[in-house]
């Protein structure tokens, strides 16, 4: 037994196996029972079948668009995949340390990375992204369509407690909390946000723990003290047996039951929670938290596969047509593509023979709005499947990446000539509302004019902190500047809200910000009252909304929006929640 010392947020006992997950390499570790081995060695063989399959397809279609060049790039790739000792290493991990696959392909990956970088050789050294390309396309195809931690804890059997080096509110809302019994982290302080997530959820949690995510082996046994700060890893048999008894489960913490009704805060204002769904399966978990309809479905995810099994209007229109009955009554909001042309170009095999040359996929090129007003026939035919959508239950369409006046526009017009092929055939859809993404700084400044021009606006969080601060969140060397408590988003949010109340269209904020409890009650005082997260996430806000005054957190907002820094803002709306933590508890 040994033990490790960090500081109690969130008080209660929890005792379980380890399940490690590191937040920057995106990995979850977890020990395998002797009977799921095999099953685990079948799964990585055919991720391996896959992976191979689609760099096959890959390479082809780029050959078939005349870039033989690029083409020759994938055959290393190929070559890599089918070296039988790459897998062999991943097999031997799996057997021998009964880890999950996942987990050993990305520690064979860091090894093979560390080799290679230590080349002499300038071209061997440029390997190293090959090799993090063909592993991570194996680790993607392990799971398909099971990609969040989630997903991956349904294969962890029994209780469990979660080790991390840091858990954001945006993963945690994708952790089933009915099956964690606590968390440890090694960053992290008394009033940090993971703190307040943890009372929000109810969960026994020790943070600032410094290094616990490499020292706990998954599969240990550990139990943790919320109160104390004490973490045991392996306890001794009598030490163990004290700690379950002291051990406690919450009920409150189970999202299985649907809940009814809108949220509201202490001082009965109600809070409309919505949930972003990608896949049609997500709909259950969508109903089973209580979302009162889906706030956005992000349609590019049906174009997983190839493009050409998916743009015909018949295969859409069923698609979305189950997402509004799958609902009914409650609204769906579908946002159309949001691609680049790299991305669309890429899911195309005969795209040279439409004319569609992928470029870079620079973000702030042709993506969005801007690639479907420039294939009107790509973009109607998609408009139309979701027209008729409509005719069987409350549908909403929402366009991404919008900069300007003159795209809502056009893109009205689109849908106008949709609705008139449609009624030329008999089949005349309902009036559908229109809506925009505001995830540009020139839509934010521009809020006023364009909420003229359509029904419902949605503040895209993720990407207009990124453009607004001109931060790459996967850019190691600048993404902890990527900030949403940053001055300039909080009075860009407020602007959009203004001009959205005084045309007296519905507005919602979408991203991560609404999944974290602490930003969630700012962005409340800041006047909000619809939001999109993850199904998992509006449990806990439910709880925090029941917590906290609207009046008191619009007084808040107020001060907020008057300090100069980040670390001012944070530390005022930690103090604030955090006396409100200590009022509910005495």
């Amino acid at each position: 037994m040994h033990r490790l010392t960090g500081i109690g947020v969130s008080g209660g006992v929890a005792v379980g196996r380890a399940v490690v997950l590191i937040q920057n390499a995106q990995a979850i570790r977890f020990r395998l029972r002797q009977t799921q081995i095999d099953s685990e060695l079948e799964a990585l063989a055919s991720a391996r079948d896959r992976s191979h399959q689609q760099l096959v397809e890959i390479r082809n279609g780029i050959a078939q668009a005349g870039n033989a060049d690029l083409a020759s790039l994938f055959d290393a790739q190929l070559l890599m995949l089918d070296d039988p000792m790459l897998l062999a290493r991943v097999e031997a991990l799996v057997r021998e340390e009964r880890i999950n696959a996942e987990w050993a392909v990305q520690q064979v990956a860091d090894g093979l990375g560390e080799i290679f970088s230590r080349l002499e050789d300038p071209y061997l050294r440029e390997r190293r992204g090959d090799v993090a390309d063909v592993m991570g396309r194996l680790r993607m195809n392990l799971r398909p369509g099971r990609a969040t931690p989630r997903d991956l804890l349904s294969a962890v059997e029994g209780a469990c407690v979660l080790v991390c080096d840091e858990l954001t509110p945006s993963m945690a809302a994708q952790v089933d909390w009915s099956r964690i019994q606590g968390f440890a982290t090694d960053a992290g302080s008394r009033t940090y946000h993971t703190a307040i997530l943890a009372r929000s959820l109810d969960v026994p949690a020790v943070v600032g723990l410094h290094d616990a995510s490499r020292r706990i082996a998954a599969g240990a046994i550990v139990a943790l003290d919320g109160e104390s700060g004490d973490v045991l890893v392996d306890p001794d048999e009598a030490t163990l047996t004290t700690l379950k008894a002291r051990a406690r489960r919450p009920v409150a913490r189970s999202s299985g039951e649907p809940v009814n009704g809108p949220a509201q805060t202490a001082d009965g204002v109600a809070i409309r929670l919505e949930a972003n769904v990608e896949f049609p399966a997500d709909l259950h978990a969508a109903r089973a938290a209580g979302a009162e309809g889906i706030g956005l479905y992000r349609s590019e995810f049906l174009l997983a596969g190839s493009l050409d099994e998916l743009v015909d209007e018949e295969t859409q229109y069923r698609a979305y047509r189950s997402l509004v009955e799958g609902m009914a009554p409650r609204p769906v909001t579908i946002r159309t593509f949001d691609l680049d042309d790299q991305q669309l170009a890429s899911r195309s095999r005969p795209a040279a023979a439409r004319g569609w040359t992928g470029g870079r996929g620079n973000p702030l090129g042709l993506r969005g709005m801007r690639l479907s007003l420039s294939r009107p026939d790509f973009f109607r035919t998609q408009l139309q499947a979701l027209l008729r959508a409509a005719a069987h239950g409350s549908l909403r369409i929402l366009l991404p990446f919008v900069s300007g006046v003159d795209e809502v526009r056009e893109a009205r017009r689109l849908a106008a000539e949709a609705a008139s092929v449609l009624a030329a055939r008999g089949d005349t859809p309902p009036p559908v509302p229109l809506g925009i993404m505001i995830e540009i700084p020139s839509a934010a400044y521009a809020a006023d004019l364009l909420a003229r021009e359509v029904d419902f606006c949605t503040i895209g969080t993720n990407d207009l902190i990124q453009y607004c601060l001109a931060v790459d969140r996967a850019d190691e060397r600048v993404s902890h500047l990527y900030e949403p408590l940053h001055p300039a988003i909080l009075r860009l949010i407020s602007i959009v809200r203004r001009a959205a109340d005084r045309r007296g269209i519905p507005v919602s904020l979408c991203g991560e910000m609404a999944s974290d409890p602490a930003l969630l009650a700012l962005l409340v005082g800041l006047g909000l009252r619809e939001f999109s997260m993850t199904p998992a996430a509006i449990p806990v806000a439910r709880r925090l909304l029941a917590d906290i005054r609207a009046d008191d957190m619009r007084r808040f907002a107020r001060e907020a929006l008057r300090l100069p820094t980040v670390q001012a803002i944070s530390r005022r709306l930690l103090e604030v929640l955090s006396v409100r933590e200590v009022t509910r508890t005495t």
